[in-house]
């Protein structure tokens, strides 16, 4: 109960509400290029003719290692010399939330039929704020 109170303080501080949205801000601007980079390797994907799914996987992979090294040099600033580690945690945390719109995508796509063009860029509305929360608080702790 003590540390979730010293979080809550945390979080009252008006310094730390400032930094703390400057950061969701930069995570926000990294995950526009991460999105540019995904949805353009998912799209060009789609129109060699992959399953969507594979696309997307594909796309989940090299876009990653593009979030990874943004969040570590400019969203987190992380001077931590285990990178290895660093890296491992991000690939689960994208790993989870990637679980978690492909879900949502198989939903969207295969139930209620929804553009396999349309569907990845609805899943980010749920994705992204995820994606920091873990980040923020596990991956770069």
């Amino acid at each position: 109960m003590r540390k979730f109170h010293e979080k809550l303080v945390f979080f009252v501080n008006k310094t730390n509400v400032q930094d703390f949205i400057w950061q969701f801000v930069k995570f926000g601007l990294v995950g526009i290029s991460n999105t540019i980079i995904s949805l353009a390797i998912y799209y060009v994907l789609i129109l060699l003719g992959l399953h969507y799914l594979v696309a997307n996987t594909i796309a989940f992979v090299i876009s990653v290692l593009n979030a990874y090294y943004w969040s570590r040099k400019f969203v987190f600033v992380s001077k931590n010399a285990n990178s290895g580690k660093q890296i491992v945690k991000v690939y689960i945390s994208y790993g989870f939330t990637f679980l978690l719109a492909t879900g949502l995508m198989f939903l969207q796509v295969d139930v209620l039929e929804v553009s396999t063009w349309i569907a990845p860029l609805v899943n980010l509305c749920v994705t992204v704020p995820l994606n920091f929360f873990l980040n923020k608080f596990w991956a770069f702790k």
